[in-house]
């Protein structure tokens, strides 16, 4: 009589999770609070200022430091978020975040310290959550239900921290009970599998199965070549169009007072506009899903905010600005949105997408330098050409490397 086959997380047919409240909250919630830091950044100015008398300048270059150490951090624990540590890195992260942060609350005289090591905690987060975005079934779903929580509560977070107060206690409080909140649901957080499913779909091999004497069945192939060298193209195609996007977004209030006549005012409308944009797009991909693939999204997207940027460059009235900056956002989200996607499809592990989010930070933190040295160097409209140049060449391995994580995608549901 033989032994019957059962199957382990391991095996080819769990190797994806439906996506269900607890497992998908935990794994947002430790996403937000990694990146917490870059969307209360000028708070955290403020804050900074306030507890140590700093001027703006030293102000920003701490807060700079720490966004640039979340993003090295970041890449730097990424790939064992991608194995069985993804759970312990997410613990060890929220737990420094949370020390720093509250240290830097409470503490004038650790407030810089208590910065940093903040920081180096909200790397952990972020590598942990991206990682365990990619063992959801149905990325693009995935990915913009990410996108739209990320949002929401970022907006909320943002009108509720101003009306408590900006000093140390108050912006730096908020971030350490954050992240104690998301620590809470760590343990939710989906563990990653011992095998990636994609091994060998790329290039069309057959997935070798053992089955060992006590009837457990594993996948044994390797991770491909193809997808290693798309996976490392993806991280580098992302940061450079991360650095491009957001360096129009640093400059848009400048370019826009001296192009288009735009006031404090209309930038807080562009602002708060751009804001309201991308959250309709996510909504949007949260909607269609995986109906329309990833590859020529991808190129339609960037193609188009690739053109919308030589319209913001060269807009003289003040409403048309806004309205531009505004679609010109919303593609960008929804873009971001896709690129996660594809990062995830790429491995089932989160290899490819616990670094992406990570590397959208080193652009990040660096764009207000990159923006305005290409603004001194080739005025307004040679700015917006260059960065709708980096689109539309950007768009071409981003297209390829979305069609491929759609096929891996599919030979992996076909496997299981």
């Amino acid at each position: 009589m033989s032994t019957p086959v059962q199957t382990t997380p391991t095996s080819v047919g769990a190797a994806r999770l439906p996506i269900r409240f607890p497992t998908a909250s935990s794994t947002f919630l430790v996403g937000i609070a990694g990146y917490l830091g870059v969307n209360m950044s000028p708070y955290m100015i403020a804050a900074v200022q306030a507890g140590i008398g700093a001027d703006v300048l030293t102000a920003s270059w701490t807060v700079t430091a720490t966004l640039l150490l979340t993003a090295l951090v970041g890449l730097a624990v990424a790939p064992a978020c991608a194995g069985p540590r993804r759970r312990l890195v997410a613990r060890v992260g929220l737990i420094l975040a949370i020390v720093g942060f509250g240290a830097a609350a409470l503490l004038p005289a650790f407030v810089v310290t208590g910065l940093l090591v903040g920081g180096v905690g909200a790397g952990g987060a972020v590598a942990a959550a991206g990682a365990a975005l990619a063992a959801f079934r149905n990325p693009d779903r995935v990915a913009g239900l990410n996108g739209l929580a990320n949002r929401g509560l970022i907006t909320i977070i943002l009108a509720v921290v101003p009306l408590i107060g900006l000093a140390p206690l108050d912006v730096f409080g908020s971030m350490a009970l954050f992240s104690l909140i998301a620590l809470l649901t760590v343990s939710w957080m989906p563990a990653a599998p011992a095998a990636s499913v994609h091994a060998a779909a790329a290039v069309g091999e057959a997935v070798p199965i053992e089955v060992p004497p006590t009837g457990t069945l594993r996948t044994a192939a390797p991770p491909s070549r193809v997808v290693t060298i798309a996976g490392f193209v993806l991280l580098v195609v992302f940061a450079l169009w991360a650095a491009s996007e957001d360096s129009l977004w640093a400059m848009a209030g400048v370019m826009g007072a001296d192009n288009a006549g735009l006031t404090p005012e209309g930038l807080s409308l562009a602002l708060s506009g751009a804001t309201a944009g991308g959250l309709l797009g996510t909504i949007a991909l949260v909607a269609v899903g995986d109906r329309l693939g990833r590859g020529i999204p991808l190129v339609v997207l960037l193609v188009a905010g690739g053109i919308l940027k030589i319209v913001e460059g060269s807009v003289s009235d003040p409403t048309l600005f806004v309205v531009v900056f505004i679609a010109w956002n919303t593609i960008y989200a929804v873009a971001f949105m896709y690129f996660v996607a594809t990062a995830s499809a790429l491995d089932v592990d989160g290899r490819w997408s616990g670094p992406l989010l990570a590397t959208y930070l080193v652009g990040s933190a660096l764009t207000p330098v990159i923006g305005a040295s290409l603004v001194g160097l080739l005025g307004y409209q040679g700015f917006a050409l260059t960065l709708a140049l980096a689109s539309f060449v950007l768009a071409v391995p981003a297209g390829i490397i979305g069609v491929l994580s759609r096929r891996l995608e599919r030979a992996a549901k076909e496997a299981a």
